[in-house]
């Protein structure tokens, strides 16, 4: 796959937000640009705009029969009559990660891996190199609030990666600097046991270019087994690590901090979007941009102008009266972070979460990690799990969650969501999920407002 070569291509499943990174990519390449996906979205509409060509049916009739490449996403069945066509008619069928493995054979790659942190890291990355002026080709697993998208060009030739663990995709790709930001047990529908999961995290760090480097969180399981030419390990807090924040400053529901390395320092960051956690994800962001060279009064300025992701940590409303928080958090370990970060910049104030899981395995898996997570918070309302990729699993429902949870716990439908909400008074709200729970998130702001 020659990615100069190519005039026309066709994305089945185009609407995903790694999928439409990749399709901006060659969109603004001037490649020719088609494809489908099942529902319309926000997203697909702004691709539309752009001028990419996007039908809702899986109909081979409207598909490109003259694609030099058809890149499909691992979500779509292998059932789907599109994908057949194209495989049966010897079309070049490759995933959206073999057109990632191109990127970073013909570019100084920059990847982000890790089963949560990685959408952050990558942004941030990503960020301070294009307002410092050093430049890259960012390929993003959310939308920047400062570019309003998930993927940006460059004449520089360095890209920024988000590297997902889904499928074992990130596997195929050959950094020159990979980041690490956590091994947690996820997936367990691909990998079958956190064991093969971490092993695939120790493979991403082996695929790593000679005299590349690792940037890799103090403290991970099985660290020493995490290979590069080069290593580096950050930290919230821990001055074992050769970086780490200190003098860590709670402000208007940001922070300040300086950046602690062995032999160098940038103090006084400000980080204007909320989570610990976020504090520890410009820890790692920061020290990709001091190895690339960028002068410390850039790094600290790019920071303090970083606007953060869509759903990651979301300030939807944040006022005296009102605080609602909506974040992408479906992981037991994202919800954790996620909590205790929004209760500590906003003590005193009654939490409420509304959580729709994502995926019955996942559920089934995580039940007890869930529950002790959402126990933080105050009050907990469930909706439905979502299912995505997965057909239902009998005897595995909301349900099995509430009965886990230590705090008041209630199940409920969308719609039933704002007929509550206007009932009920609630000082800090977050919403969370990795499904369709956005969908509330316009009602929901217009009926706090």
């Amino acid at each position: 796959m020659d990615l100069n070569n190519i005039q026309r291509v066709y994305f089945i499943g185009i609407g995903g937000i790694g999928m439409s990174a990749i399709a901006r990519f060659f969109n603004q390449k001037g490649v020719a640009v088609s494809g489908y996906d099942r529902t319309a979205t926000a997203l697909t509409r702004q691709l539309e705009a752009e001028g990419m060509q996007i039908h809702y049916t899986d109909d081979i009739t409207a598909l490109d029969t003259k694609a030099n490449l058809v890149v499909y996403t691992p979500a779509i069945p292998a059932t789907h009559e599109e994908l057949k066509w194209y495989r049966e008619h010897g079309f070049e069928v490759v995933k959206r990660s073999d057109v990632l493995q191109e990127v970073t054979r013909s570019l100084f790659a920059i990847t982000v891996a890790g089963t949560h942190g990685k959408t952050t890291v990558s942004t941030m990355i990503a960020h301070l190199l294009t307002d410092s002026g050093y430049g890259c080709n960012a390929f993003l697993g959310g939308i920047s609030v400062n570019y309003d998208k998930n993927f940006w060009s460059s004449e520089k030739a360095v890209a920024v990666i988000e590297a997902d663990e889904y499928d074992r995709s990130f596997l195929k790709l050959s950094p020159d600097i990979a980041v690490l930001t956590a091994m947690d047990a996820d997936h367990l529908d691909i990998y079958g046991t956190p064991e093969a999961m971490e092993e695939a995290f120790i493979t991403y760090t082996h695929n790593i270019k000679p005299n590349g480097t690792l940037i890799a969180k103090f403290g991970l399981h099985r660290g020493n087994e995490l290979k590069a030419d080069n290593k580096l390990l950050y930290s919230l807090q821990n001055d074992a690590a050769n970086a780490y924040a200190a003098n860590i400053r709670m402000i208007n529901g940001g922070y300040e901090f300086d950046v602690m390395q062995q032999d160098w320092m940038i103090d006084n960051i400000r980080l204007h979007i909320g989570g610990m956690h976020n504090v520890e994800n410009a820890v790692a962001a920061i020290t990709v941009a001091h190895l690339l060279g960028i002068d410390a009064d850039k790094i600290r300025a790019a920071m303090e102008s970083f606007k953060g992701i869509k759903r990651r940590f979301e300030y939807v409303i944040k006022n005296e009266r009102q605080v609602y928080i909506d974040d992408y958090a479906h992981h037991p370990e994202e919800l954790r972070a996620l909590i205790t970060s929004a209760k500590a910049l906003f003590p005193g104030r009654q939490c409420t979460v509304i959580f729709q899981p994502h995926l019955f395995s996942r559920t089934r898996d995580l039940a007890d990690g869930f529950a002790e997570s959402l126990s933080l918070a105050d009050d907990v309302i469930l909706l439905p799990i979502y299912p995505a990729r997965e057909l239902p699993i009998e005897g595995v429902t909301s349900e099995i969650l509430a009965e886990k949870i230590t705090v008041p716990v209630q199940i409920m439908q969308k719609e039933e969501v704002l007929d509550w909400l206007k009932k009920t008074p609630v000082p800090l709200l977050i919403t969370a999920g990795a499904g369709d729970i956005d969908q509330l998130k316009g009602p929901i702001s217009q009926l706090l407002h």
